[in-house]
């Protein structure tokens, strides 16, 4: 009980942090409902007749598609995918039209396509002056700027005029390459096919710069590139592109768009794009309350960590303190059990050093532990000299050896010369290791006079 009750102020914390919490998880939520609003059925829109003729009369819409992620790619399974197929389908759904797929390899390459004739539509081109002349443009139904990409190491790229006399590359009939031209001629221009090779030539510092859409910037690994800030008065809107001389396809696209439920069209976008554009930055108070949170939570968490760790200790503590008592009380009992043995008996360790000792080798050696613990027999005069020597080289030998030894004997002591039964055996730690010797010896002749009786010899 003492233990939760010390709990308690780090429940109450990580509860605190658990509530604040509930936000992100309310705002997951929604994102997860957005993503299941799409309706199982589909309502058709209201199309006047000579629509409906087109529809009949153009079995097949040929749309012209550039991959380009998150927009419109080809998945694993060879399959179209993206927000811009997303919105198609939907689309498809409501009128009736029936969408074919032609890949094109390049910007120019698509609207060359277009401009043949050999295709109907696209859905990835931004709106400028020279497409206006042979395309119509759809409703828009959303949109990203226009970011500079530089060379990582170089100063951060914040507006064309940067690039006065630099370096610029771009695809082919890029939607911004006429307004560079015209509002900003001293920036030297380079064209290639794609946006891969126009990276690429940032990269290797054969240019300065080039200019990419918001949403794609953020999709690749940054590497040798860094993303700079928009060009301003850039916003590209995102529509479907119509080529000229098919108004009733046009109609059709843009009754369908005021028609997308709301709801279904930000679901799509949160599918695809949700954590690719960059986050706007967190204001002083907003960042400020993000570091209270982290510092709250760190806090919670090492007071939490130190409170189990304080219960572990004092687990630790006292099992220490009931080993050492146990211990103490076999101590004592080894003591007591020594003490009560009539014949002197004694404990020594490898280097034959005495350990411990009973009350009656005390008494028939006229010494007191205290004298003679952690000496050698020869060490101490307590028995004569030759004696002393003769017992220890015996103790040496026999903790080599590792043998009991049981022998009756006479010694001379320093009162005289005694016939004793002495013995001596090794004993072991728990490793299996020799520790010492545990020995004792009896007086015959003094058991002999008590007992006043006759012991074979």
């Amino acid at each position: 009980m003492l233990f939760l009750r010390g709990l308690r102020p780090a429940v109450c914390w990580i509860f605190l942090l658990g509530a604040m919490s509930l936000g992100h998880c309310a705002r997951a939520a929604q994102l997860m409902e957005y993503e299941v609003a799409t309706p199982t059925t589909v309502d058709g829109i209201e199309l006047n007749a000579e629509e409906r003729q087109w529809i009949r009369a153009h079995p097949q819409v040929i749309v012209a598609s550039k991959q380009y992620p998150l927009y419109q790619f080809k998945d694993e399974y060879g399959q179209w995918s993206g927000l811009n197929i997303d919105v198609l389908d939907r689309i498809s759904v409501m009128t009736g039209l029936h969408f074919v797929h032609e890949e094109t390899f390049s910007t120019e390459h698509l609207l060359r396509r277009l401009e043949s004739g050999a295709a109907d539509m696209t859905t990835t081109l931004a709106l400028n002056d020279e497409r206006k002349l042979f395309l119509d443009f759809s409703h828009a139904f959303g949109g990203s700027a226009w970011v500079l990409v530089g060379r990582a190491g170089a100063p951060l790229l914040q507006s064309l005029e940067q690039l006065s006399e630099k370096k610029l590359v771009l695809p082919a009939r890029h939607a911004m390459e006429a307004t560079i031209r015209r509002d900003h001629p001293a920036i030297e221009l380079r064209s290639v096919k794609t946006y891969a090779e126009a990276r690429a030539l940032v990269e290797s510092g054969e240019v300065d710069a080039t200019i990419e859409n918001e949403t794609g910037a953020q999709l690749y690994p940054v590497g040798q590139l860094k993303i700079g800030h928009t060009v301003e008065g850039s916003w590209e809107a995102d529509h479907l592109a119509v080529r000229k001389g098919q108004p009733h396809l046009l109609s059709i696209l843009n009754k369908a768009l005021e028609a997308f439920p709301p709801a279904e069209l930000r679901a799509i976008r949160l599918k695809w794009l949700d954590g690719i554009a960059p986050r706007p930055a967190l204001s002083f108070w907003q960042r400020l309350t993000q570091w209270g949170c982290w510092g709250v939570f760190i806090v919670s968490l090492f007071g939490l960590l130190s409170l189990l760790w304080n219960r572990r200790l004092a687990t630790l503590i006292k099992q220490h303190l009931d080993v050492e008592n146990d211990l103490s009380e076999q101590l004592a009992f080894q003591h007591a059990l020594m003490d009560a043995m009539p014949d002197p008996m004694f404990m020594r360790d490898v280097e034959g050093r005495l350990v411990m000792c009973n009350k009656s080798y005390e008494e028939a050696l006229s010494t007191r532990l205290d004298q003679v613990q952690g000496r050698q027999l020869i060490e101490v005069d307590v028995v004569p000299r030759e004696t002393a020597e003769q017992l220890h080289a015996e103790f040496i030998v026999q903790l080599d050896s590792r043998k009991p030894r049981f022998t009756k004997r006479q010694l001379k002591f320093n009162n005289g010369v005694r016939e004793i039964y002495q013995w001596t055996v090794p004993f072991y730690g728990a490793d299996g290791q020799v520790r010492g010797l545990l020995g004792g010896w009896t007086d015959i002749g003094l058991r002999r006079s008590e007992g006043g009786c006759e012991c074979s010899r």
